[in-house]
This record gives structure tokens, C-alpha cells and sequence, in this order.
């Protein structure tokens, strides 16, 4: 697979968070604007559907509405978006990836299968392979997604190996969001004519500096001015890291959604899709200064 037909660098893509209504329904205004508010404050694109966007929580019709209406609010689909796909079984796998195919996406970001824990690498290897094979001609563009923390499942070098060799034309590259060096290394030494993307902020610079296309994170969200020199340049900035503990000494997804409702100043921001909750207001609030006090530090 050449450069060339993995498409342009994706650089710096915001693992979108995704807002709620009161009665549970996807909030599409204030998604569309958080995407907005990323992509005119130094990010790249968006990830829907992603670990921070509660992606395992939206269903089709969810998912149908929220690609829509980004269209409709001008985001370029096919440039700026990628959707995420998170299954336990082939069938929805599939029904998830035609929904971003449908609506004309940059790409697809694919977990592995989840609930049965630890399967072997063949295992992994099949699950993948069946939905590639179910996908046919729509299948292209897929990010696999290495996050073990949420699914038991580890995705290695090898698995990747025999997928490229089966499927040639369907993989672009990996976000591994295992938080370990010695794993983003594997790939990047191994798949360096793909795009490997690290999720793990602190990971971003060092990756970029070592063959690394960028990054799709949460903490985009936030501050995506802060990462882009990391994403593209690789340059190591202090408060990244700081920033990072603070927000991960609350539960992820609910501490982003805090921190976004603290700076537009709407609380409705703060709501989550069960199981997961919002974190209580004084959490919140400690949250806050924890972050403010990393970003103060100068940077390196």
C-alpha cells in the first residue's frame, strides 16, 4: 500500500463529544456547533461515534441524523469526519460502517469485537475479516481502533500483517489508544506506510516526531490550538501532559463534557447517555481549576 492511496495526513481529529437532550435524544445543534468550534479553533476533523462521543451508546437512525446534520451544517463529510464503529457482532459492525459509507466519510474507525474478553489473535483476525467481506465494494478507509482498556481485546502488528495481505485496499492505519509507548512503536515500526495515530495526548509529540500522522483524541475538545503544533510539528508542550492528569482524575467522557460546558456556559452540555453519568457539580468545579492550573504552566 503506498503513501499516496491512505489519502492525506489526518493530523489532528477531535474524538467529538456528543450532547443530549433532557429526554435522551441525540442533541444535534450542540453537536454540529462543538464541531464547528473544533474545526475553527485548530483541528483537522472529527471522529463521531468515538470512546469520548459515547459512540457505543447511538444507534442507526442516531447515527444517520448526526452525519446529516453535520453535512447541513458545512462541514465537508468527506474531508473532515470520520464515524466510528463499535459492535459485538458482525451484523452491526456492518450496519454502523454503511452508515458512514452512506453519508460519504473520510473514513471509518473500527474496534474489535467486545465482551468475549482476550480472544486470540485469530479470533480477532476473522471477526475482521467477516466484516470486510460483508462490506464488499463500500468497504475502504478503515482506521482500526486499538483500545483494550474498553474492549479486552488486543490488536497486534500480526493481525494487522494478514489483514493488509487479505484485504489490500481497506486499511489506511490504527489509532492505538493503549497509552503505551512500546505499542504505538510496534505499529509505527512495522505499518509506517500507514497512518498511526496514537490516542493518548502525552504519546502525540514523540509518535509525530517518530512517523506518526496525528492523532484523534478527546482533549481536542478542549484545547485543539494546544495540540496542532504536537499533531503536526511534534513538538512536546508541558501543559499537554499536565492537562491530561487533571482531566483523567475524573472519569474521561463526563470530565470533557464538564469542561465544554464551562466554556460556553451551558450546563446542558454536562449530560450523559446511561450507564454513564455526569460528574456533580462540585467535581465539576474542582475539574475546572485543576485544568486551569495545567494550562498556566509555560510551555516547554
Amino acid at each position: 500500500m503506498s503513501a499516496k492511496s491512505i489519502g492525506p495526513r489526518i493530523g489532528l481529529s477531535c474524538a467529538l463529544s456528543t450532547a443530549f437532550l433532557a429526554n435522551g435524544a441525540v442533541d444535534l445543534p450542540r453537536t454540529v456547533a462543538q464541531a464547528k468550534w473544533v474545526l475553527a479553533n485548530g483541528g483537522d476533523g472529527v471522529t463521531m461515534f468515538g470512546t469520548t462521543g459515547e459512540g457505543a451508546s447511538i444507534d442507526i437512525g442516531e447515527r444517520h441524523a448526526a452525519l446529516g446534520a453535520l453535512a447541513a451544517g458545512g462541514l465537508d463529510l468527506g474531508k473532515q469526519v470520520i464515524a466510528g464503529v463499535s459492535a459485538a457482532t458482525v451484523g452491526e459492525a456492518v450496519a454502523q460502517a454503511r452508515v458512514g459509507y452512506d453519508h460519504g466519510v473520510r473514513g471509518l474507525l473500527m474496534t474489535p469485537p467486545f465482551y468475549f474478553p482476550e480472544p486470540s489473535e485469530e479470533g480477532v483476525f476473522r471477526w475482521y475479516a467477516s466484516v470486510f467481506e460483508k462490506l464488499g465494494a463500500q468497504l475502504r478507509d478503515v482506521l482500526i481502533y486499538h483500545i483494550p482498556s474498553m474492549t479486552r481485546v488486543m490488536f497486534t502488528p500480526a493481525i494487522m500483517t494478514r489483514l493488509r495481505k487479505e484485504f489490500p485496499n481497506a486499511i489506511i492505519g490504527i489509532k492505538d489508544s493503549t497509552g503505551q509507548w512500546d505499542s504505538a512503536k510496534g505499529f509505527l515500526d512495522t505499518h509506517k506506510d500507514l497512518q498511526i495515530l496514537v490516542g493518548d495526548e502525552r504519546l502525540l509529540a514523540r509518535a509525530v516526531r517518530e512517523g506518526g500522522s496525528g492523532t484523534i483524541c478527546g482533549m481536542a475538545n478542549i484545547r485543539p490550538d494546544l495540540l496542532r503544533p504536537a499533531a503536526w510539528e511534534g513538538k512536546d508542550d508541558a501543559r499537554i501532559g499536565a492537562c491530561v492528569a487533571a482531566i483523567i482524575a475524573d472519569p474521561f467522557m463526563p470530565a470533557v463534557k464538564a469542561l465544554i460546558a464551562h466554556r460556553e456556559g451551558d450546563a446542558n452540555w454536562r449530560r450523559m447517555r446511561p450507564p454513564v453519568v455526569e460528574l456533580d457539580e462540585a467535581r465539576a468545579a474542582a475539574l475546572v481549576k485543576r485544568v486551569d492550573a495545567a494550562l498556566s504552566q509555560k510551555a516547554a
